[in-house]
């Protein structure tokens, strides 16, 4: 369960490793005729907040775009979530070892991503551990499996049983018992959704956050638009600022999200598809890049992986800027990190 959505429901105390830093923007009120400043808005999904900044033109038009761009999100969250009950994620679970079930090209396209990643990570990332669904994270629900049920969920985890017939436009799991969870790889395709529908509504200055996870395009008010990031080891001091311009992505990853403390351990929601238990080694993971293929999936990788990991994948990814900060309180950044990151207090 490697997943970035809980049900809808949110934390009461999360922190994202991505934030925008909006400084002392004026930000006109949404029923202004002419724009006086950005507009922004925020709502619900995938169990976390989304906000969207839109700069430039018209306050009215600046909202409607800001709308449209939520209904795209919302209507891709419908279709891959594996808490909606008529999800196409769902439905593939579902028929599981029957038969293949038929999937639109955006789910398709993050099918075809999940088994991207798992390949190319070794199986560190597997789209497949929706089968480990004793673990519950959310609010109220917090609980963990007996060993003997991971044990028996974890002989559903083999995403090499996941079948994509891309001509056929169908995606079928081998196996019955198997389920999907792609919430470690659907949210940023999310958010790109929206911000590509501000872009086909004029809106060439946008930025788009979805917990800790930051897509921006243009610039705010001729600046560049400045993302920080939370040192994972203590959230509330920033490690720096990161400018972004034209196009950028800021993906995040973190033990730090959403869990609980059990017998003296901290259990979290990202798992290693190997064990069917928590990652340990890595407490987060910011990526920073000008293209989402590029990070989309990879946090959850990393944090599978460990931290011997990082260095290696960071050399064979001379277009991602990295930091990864270790359990043991260890913090690591590339060099392009290293020159991303300014200085900034809060």
């Amino acid at each position: 369960m490697n997943n970035g959505w809980q049900g809808g429901r949110l934390s009461r105390r999360r922190f994202a490793l991505a934030l925008p830093l909006l400084g002392a923007v004026a930000w006109a009120p949404a029923g202004m005729a002419r724009a006086a400043g950005p507009q922004r808005a925020s709502r619900n999904l995938m169990g976390t907040r989304v906000d969207i900044v839109a700069d430039g033109g018209d306050a009215r038009q600046l909202q409607a775009a800001i709308g449209l761009a939520f209904e795209e999100m919302q209507r891709l969250e419908a279709s891959l979530s594996r808490y909606r009950e008529d999800s196409v994620v769902r439905r593939i679970g579902q028929a599981a070892g029957r038969h293949p079930v038929a999937v639109p090209p955006e789910v398709m396209d993050v099918l075809a991503s999940a088994q991207r990643v798992w390949r190319e990570s070794a199986g560190a990332f597997d789209p497949t551990v929706g089968a480990l669904s004793g673990w519950h994270f959310e609010p109220g629900r917090q609980s963990m499996p007996a060993s003997a049920e991971i044990a028996a969920a974890l002989r559903h985890v083999d995403a090499r049983q996941l079948q994509l017939d891309e001509r056929a436009g169908t995606a079928y799991l081998a196996g019955r018992g198997m389920a999907l969870d792609l919430g470690g790889i659907a949210k940023l395709p999310i958010l790109a959704a929206g911000l590509r529908v501000l872009e086909r509504e004029g809106v060439a200055n946008a930025l788009v956050n979805g917990g800790g996870d930051v897509l921006a395009s243009g610039r705010l008010q001729g600046r560049p638009w400045r993302v920080g990031v939370r040192d994972p080891r203590a959230p509330d001091r920033l490690l720096g600022a990161i400018e972004v311009e034209g196009f950028g992505v800021v993906a995040s990853s973190g033990d730090y999200e959403r869990g609980f403390v059990h017998q003296g351990r901290r259990l979290h929601h990202v798992l290693d598809p190997h064990t069917g238990w928590p990652t340990t080694g890595v407490h987060g993971v910011a990526l920073l890049a000008r293209d989402v293929r590029a990070v989309n999936g990879w946090g959850t990788a990393l944090m599978v992986q460990g931290m011997a990991a990082v260095p290696a994948w960071s050399a064979r990814h001379p277009g991602v800027a990295v930091l990864a900060a270790g359990a043991d309180g260890v913090l690591w950044r590339s060099d392009a990190m290293a020159e991303a990151l300014k200085p900034v207090s809060i």
